[in-house]
């Protein structure tokens, strides 16, 4: 379960994943509610909770929650920007029993990440919690987020993950959802760039074989078979939004139809298992050709239907990253169109004015 506690963050990511109707303050649920779904999350079943924003270290009650969901024997994990904390709290967070931190780097350096995150200084703010990490006990994760404005310095940002003590590293290029789709001709990768991060990622997955573990995740406009998404759609994962709405995944409100349930309104395992918004996707029996008929189609399940609706219109149909679908080939102009776009400049998201 990833465990939205709000929406607030200090950063203005021009990629940021969360809705483009970012929710208020008041807006979030009280630690009552979030421990009352923590417990029902281990009847229900869930082994990992990663707890999740926006900025999840904004609430005050963050150690309370990890305290819950560890006594109830819950892996728990923090996804976090790490600017807003100091070895105070950090030391807080492990003493409640946090297992494990993942800091997001927007860059290798200073200059390029504060300019991307658009917060001065939080470069070294997160260098600076993340060797901390380690040192009190817990498994580290560098998310490092590319793109075509610091691709070019992902060996650097691979030498700094495992100078930090790093355990594993997320390269994940940016996928283009909600605000990073306004931002998409200033952040896609050219083609030669991404076939030049492809060799050094495997060049360093072999290098640090044992001693860093590298996850690499390209950009679907460049790809010819859809990625699964969230492990299946209502299979593997389920996300609650600081207002309490049960999602599949972090886009799925984007599709018009789907009705989502609330927490504490609905059980959770009722929501789970039979609730309109997870039983819309799940499984294959929804698929249309040349989906229904695929090979493959249990191993992909359809891939993104946020992205086909994005791209195509119909959440139903073939997601165009797929070689197959009719929008495929519109999808490879795309990329190239806007990998040459010359754009440089950056909508940053800013809560504020959400």
């Amino acid at each position: 379960m990833i465990a939205e506690l709000t929406h607030r963050c200090p950063l203005q990511c021009p990629y940021c994943s969360n809705p483009l109707d970012l929710l208020k303050a008041a807006d979030e649920k009280p630690t009552d509610f979030w421990a009352a779904l923590i417990t029902e999350a281990a009847q229900l079943g869930v082994l990992q909770i990663h707890f999740s924003g926006g900025e999840p270290t904004a609430r005050r009650d963050l150690p309370a929650l990890i305290a819950h969901a560890t006594a109830l024997g819950i892996y728990t994990n923090l996804i976090t920007s790490a600017v807003l904390l100091d070895e105070a709290k950090l030391g807080e967070l492990a003493r409640a029993g946090l297992a494990h931190v993942q800091i997001s780097i927007q860059g290798a350096n200073a200059e390029s990440a504060d300019r991307i995150g658009n917060y001065r200084n939080g470069h070294e703010k997160k260098l600076a919690i993340a060797r901390l990490v380690p040192a009190l006990g817990m498994s580290l994760t560098i998310n490092a987020v590319v793109h075509r404005q610091n691709l070019h310095e992902l060996p650097e940002m691979i030498e700094l993950a495992a100078s930090l003590g790093a355990d594993r590293l997320e390269i994940a290029h940016v996928q283009y959802h909600g605000w990073a789709l306004r931002n998409r001709a200033a952040l896609m990768p050219t083609r030669e760039a991404l076939r030049q991060a492809d060799a050094v990622v495997a060049e360093q997955r072999e290098k640090r074989r044992g001693s860093m573990a590298i996850d690499y995740v390209i950009p679907d406009y460049y790809a010819d078979t859809p990625k699964i998404c969230m492990g299946g759609w209502g299979q593997k994962l389920l996300i609650v939004a600081p207002d309490g709405r049960v999602l599949p995944c972090h886009a799925a409100e984007t599709i018009p139809h789907l009705a989502f349930q609330h927490a504490g309104a609905h059980p959770l395992r009722e929501i789970w298992e039979t609730g309109p918004a997870f039983t819309a996707f799940r499984g294959t029996g929804w698929m249309r050709e040349p989906c229904a008929s695929c090979a493959f189609k249990e191993l992909d399940f359809g891939g993104c239907r946020c992205q086909a609706l994005a791209l195509s219109g119909d959440a139903r149909a073939t997601d165009p990253a797929c070689h197959r679908a009719p929008d495929h080939e519109n999808l490879q102009h795309i990329a190239a169109d806007e990998a040459g776009s010359g754009i440089t400049s950056f909508h940053y998201r800013r809560y504020a004015h959400s």
